[in-house]
């Protein structure tokens, strides 16, 4: 029998690093967001990211999704370094020593509380070389101008170098369907980039994520 003091001297369970009552601090009448950690957080108004999008779009033109996905992979550096400090520290453990659904679990809490709508994973096709996520409630897709073309670049970038610190493989992003758009929800294919140049030709030409992703599976099959 499990004696009550072996209980007491167990460590206890931890609970949602990420939960956004526990997770996101500061002084909020002058404007100061911390993590629990005391690392500065920043608030980025939808009409900051309409801004953006808008001045981009006017110095630029159509380079403004490939300055966006750039930012998101210079972004998604600094994201990779604090998720993994902060995870581990707090689990006691390397983030390689985690179990999936553990890490997972972090990883959309996470991005949930950073204010990135929520995020989901498809590892089915990971024995051919890619992972499928897909997002909703993107601020990125609710800030962009609608129906004028895939607008989640920077989530895109975040995810590109997130799992490419992670596996340790240069990984792109690509993609496959976007709010913006009126789709229900942003799609997104990672894959080493010689294996998804065939993803970007087709998203170009505008076929659906079903398609892209029967064409690349069947293409690396071959």
């Amino acid at each position: 029998m499990i004696s009550v003091a072996d209980l007491v001297q167990d460590k206890a369970l931890k609970g949602n690093y990420f939960a956004p009552e526990a997770y996101v601090q500061g002084d909020f009448e002058l404007g100061l967001l911390e993590t629990r950690l005391g690392s500065r957080l920043i608030a980025l108004p939808e009409v900051f990211l309409q801004g953006v999008y808008a001045g981009l779009d006017e110095e630029i033109g159509q380079a403004t999704g490939i300055v966006l996905y750039n930012c998101g992979r210079w972004w998604g550096k600094s994201f990779y370094r604090r998720f993994l400090q902060e995870v581990s520290e707090y689990y006691e453990m390397p983030l390689a020593e985690m179990e999936m659904a553990q890490f997972l679990s972090c990883l959309k809490q996470c991005w949930k509380t950073h204010g990135w709508g929520v995020i989901n994973f498809n590892f089915d096709y990971y024995s051919q070389g890619f992972i499928v996520a897909t997002t909703v409630n993107s601020p990125f897709a609710q800030a962009a101008p609608q129906d004028k073309g895939f607008s989640c670049q920077p989530e895109a970038g975040i995810l590109s170098s997130f799992f490419s610190q992670l596996t340790g493989e240069d990984l792109v992003c690509v993609q496959t369907s976007c709010e913006s758009l009126g789709a229900q929800n942003n799609t997104f294919i990672l894959g080493l980039n010689e294996r998804l140049i065939l993803a970007k030709t087709l998203s170009e030409e505008g076929h659906d994520h079903g398609t892209i992703l029967d064409r690349i599976l069947k293409d690396s099959d071959s």
